[in-house]
């Protein structure tokens, strides 16, 4: 639907480039019946700018024009990358490719972060700056309520990002760029694991979990300090009670067209120099207190009495999924000196 895709791009572009603006009772009354052009402004735009600039040394003005990018039509425009969406999210791409655009279709999951992660991810940020946390760089929000909205016609809560696929696009073995959403495989997945996996499709079947058929091959320092630093993260999302997150992780081949920019961000050369690595961890935005997971979770638990598959990573308790998410990481990581 290509005025459904353009109708959220604008808004998006509005709300980051032009700020809130306040309507009269009326005009809120009638954007009540919106089904498409919904309305976006940034939420606690302050919080995020403090951790762009204090945080993360993002320049402002840098950062504005990467969402000041015209097409070939001279529009200001987003990239789609609706592909991507696993879970029901969409995906826009800044057109220099710098940033990216996630909606979060779950309300329980934009309540999540907006009412309780907040303010801990600001405070975390601020005081681990080499955290592999996804860096959120704005929250994004339909102030009112629409149709559009409560139908689900369009997504009313959108996260922006960093894009660690960042260079891909200027590469000449952009192909050869490879991604990897990995999380723990061994839980109990319905559309691989009911009936062997013969109700769901191939298709879906693959959508479900990663897998890394190799080792992230780096120096014993540096698998040191991956560990440490994913430890924390992972700590602080137990803290947190969410579970489901995963580590995205990339590689492509090194040569002197890519050189490694020194961190996980921007690049970790492997002890063979075959490839370059980045990471960051994302996805965190399921809490196991939240109503969808506690219902969930009890009809999984039924489900396991005549089928006794274990739980989901979904319904796990936040402390099983993080030792199981470092056991993945212990696996496919090999140090050498």
């Amino acid at each position: 639907m290509p005025n459904l895709e353009r109708a959220v791009i604008v808004a998006i572009l509005q709300a980051l480039l032009q700020g809130p603006s306040k309507l009269s009772i009326l005009r809120r009354f009638l954007t009540f019946f919106t089904l498409i052009r919904v309305p976006l402004q940034r939420f606690q735009h302050e919080l995020f700018k403090k951790l762009r600039e204090e945080a993360w040394s993002i320049d402002e003005e840098g950062y504005r024009q990467s969402f000041h990018v015209e097409n070939d039509e001279g529009k200001l425009d987003l990239h789609p990358l609706s592909e991507l969406g696993y879970s029901g999210s969409t995906f826009f791409e800044t057109l220099d490719h710098k940033y990216l655009v996630k909606s979060l279709p779950r309300s329980a999951e934009s309540q999540f972060f907006k009412e309780e992660l907040r303010d801990p991810y600001y405070h975390y940020m601020q005081s681990h700056p080499e955290s592999l946390l996804v860096r959120i760089t704005d929250f994004l929000l339909a102030p009112y309520r629409t149709l559009g909205g409560l139908l689900q016609v369009v997504p009313s809560h959108h996260v922006v990002m960093e894009n660690i696929m960042y260079g891909k696009a200027s590469d000449p073995r952009g192909d050869k760029w490879e991604t990897y959403d990995l999380k723990p495989a061994n839980y109990f997945y319905p559309e691989r694991d009911v009936l062997q996996g013969r109700l769901s499709s191939e298709a879906a079947k693959d959508k479900v979990v990663d897998h890394f058929h190799d080792k992230i091959r780096i120096t014993k320092q540096q698998c040191e300090k991956l560990k440490g630093c994913l430890d924390e993260d992972t700590d602080f999302l137990q803290a947190a009670n969410a579970v489901d997150y995963s580590l995205l992780l990339v590689r492509y081949p090194a040569g002197n067209d890519n050189q490694p920019g020194g961190s996980w961000r921007t690049g970790i050369l492997s002890t063979d120099r075959k490839w370059i690595y980045r990471a960051i961890l994302l996805d965190f935005f399921w809490s196991k207190h939240k109503l969808p997971a506690i219902a969930m979770t009890a009809l999984i638990k039924s489900y396991n009495i005549v089928d006794r598959q274990g739980p989901m990573s979904l319904t796990t308790s936040a402390r099983e999924f993080k030792q199981r998410f470092i056991a993945m990481i212990d696996a496919i990581v090999e140090p050498l000196e």
